[in-house]
């Protein structure tokens, strides 16, 4: 089932595309990512997709209904944890939730749940200025969450934090993605796309210039290598693609000449890095 369906949306600014006919869709509990360079059109379409500025043209529908149509409806289906933590730091994490609460008019018994989900029901009476920035970023997940939204949109979820949290605020997105919430990505990180999303799509001025499953996108784009080391000790990088090479690698098994054999892919990034001609920031 489809959740949100995008076609030929564009913003455009004066004489600038910052998007320029996009169009994708994505299925009810996709994790969908979203990659491209700084200046690519990505937070720009974040907020023709959250109802906060209107396209030029084209059409972006949630749940069949299209995104501008009702405001307040749009934000009862939606989450949105931005890339830069807007919480209230004079406040504690159990009141940031209970004022989100009073907002959205949901039972403050569901501050509990969404508590105990992100692992700081300890910390809830803490300020949040005494927060690490791993807590404060579970803390906007909750908050994000707490009205029980059919698209979480997540812009940036693991920027800044060191490896193990980054970690932690993975695996709690993945949970939450299971239990049937629609995930929508943004990062600059390409390993944790390539281990969350089953979708990407790299936009790049304004255009989406690929969209497909990570392994495809590799398999697609990329050379697949073998390296070998020899009993000599030499090591050879072979393109499985490559017809002189496959003979070669044959005759080298037929002199039983092969040590060691290793096959890779190509990164999520060499491919990002091939298709946009940019490196990510």
């Amino acid at each position: 089932m489809r959740i949100i369906e995008v076609n030929q949306l564009t913003r455009k600014f004066d004489t600038l595309y910052a998007v320029n006919g996009i169009s994708f869709s994505i299925d009810k509990g996709e994790v969908f990512g979203f990659l491209g360079p700084n200046g690519a059109g990505k937070t720009t379409t974040i907020r023709m997709l959250t109802g906060q500025l209107r396209p030029t043209s084209g059409s972006a529908l949630l749940n069949g209904v299209e995104i501008w149509t009702d405001p307040i409806e749009l934000r009862k289906q939606i989450g949105i944890v931005f890339e830069y933590q807007n919480l209230y730091e004079r406040m504690t994490g159990l009141e940031n939730l209970e004022f989100a609460a009073e907002l959205y008019r949901v039972k403050k018994s569901r501050v509990n749940d969404v508590l105990e989900r992100v692992h700081l029901q300890q910390k809830a009476k803490q300020k949040v200025s005494h927060y690490s920035n791993g807590m404060k970023q579970r803390l906007l997940i909750a908050r994000a969450v707490l009205h029980e939204p059919s698209v979480l949109f997540l812009d940036e979820p693991t920027r800044g934090l060191d490896p193990l949290i980054a970690r932690e605020i993975r695996s709690l997105i993945m949970e939450i993605a299971q239990q049937g919430t629609t995930i929508f990505l943004t990062t600059h990180y390409m390993e944790e796309a390539d281990q969350m999303c089953g979708r990407v799509a790299i936009i790049d001025q304004g255009k989406i210039i690929a969209l497909d499953r990570p392994i495809a996108l590799k398999e697609a784009h990329g050379k697949r290598q073998l390296t070998i080391v020899t009993d000599a000790g030499k090591t050879i990088s072979l393109d499985i693609k490559d017809s002189e090479d496959c003979k070669r690698l044959a005759n080298m098994a037929l002199e039983g000449s092969i040590r060691f054999i290793n096959s890779t892919l190509p990164s999520l990034e060499d491919v990002f890095i091939q298709l946009t001609g940019k490196e990510l920031a």
